[in-house]
């Protein structure tokens, strides 16, 4: 049986597995999983500069390196730590935003003693609930909003590194803070009931 080609958002390369699974499976999709979020913050400052394939294609590299992403862990990495990170090419090998990740679960680890979890913090930002966009075009898609910068200058007042708004942003698609599926792909109401 031939299987019919489903509409995807526009940035998804078509015939691409790698994007078309990350689409498919988790983008837009709510996670409430404190090492899950974790996880997409350090991906997320990770790409700064680069091109999300790259971040896709790091990422066993990435869940490997930084202890599956328990923050816990990673907050107690020191230099000999980073030293090792630095010379791993299964990740992005840039100082910057390794020891940016290395101090973001310490950050983490601060935000879950004061709210009880990273879901509660940053889920509150969109008071709970994913917001559901009505996108019919990538062109509509910002590329930050006054939420995302709200939240960058929360992470940023606490110390975080490479959390600007636009990564933000794109944080909160990834998660599911917001629906940001256009409205004729195929994941658009599926993520929304999911919401």
């Amino acid at each position: 049986m031939i299987e019919v080609s489903r509409r995807r958002c526009g940035w998804v390369p078509p015939g691409d597995a790698l994007y078309e699974a990350y689409h498919d499976r988790e983008w837009g999709v709510p996670v409430h999983d404190d090492q899950r979020l974790f996880e997409f913050l350090v991906l997320e400052g990770a790409q700064a500069g680069l091109s999300w394939r790259t971040i896709l294609n790091k990422r066993e590299g990435y869940r490997r390196a930084f202890a599956g992403f328990d923050p816990a862990v990673v907050a107690g990495y020191g230099p000999d730590q980073v030293a090792r990170l630095l010379q791993d090419r299964g990740i992005v090998r840039n100082r910057l935003k390794v020891q940016a990740a290395v101090g973001l679960a310490a950050i983490v680890g601060d935000i879950q003693q004061e709210c009880g979890s990273l879901d509660a913090f940053l889920w509150r930002f969109v008071d709970g609930r994913p917001q559901l966009n009505h996108w019919s075009s990538l062109s509509q898609l910002p590329a930050r909003t006054e939420t995302s910068d709200r939240l960058s200058q929360a992470l940023m007042h606490r110390g975080a590194r490479f959390v600007g708004s636009t990564i933000c942003y794109s944080f909160m698609q990834a998660v599911g803070m917001v629906n940001d599926h256009l409205e004729d792909c195929f994941r658009y109401p599926e993520v929304a009931v999911a919401g």
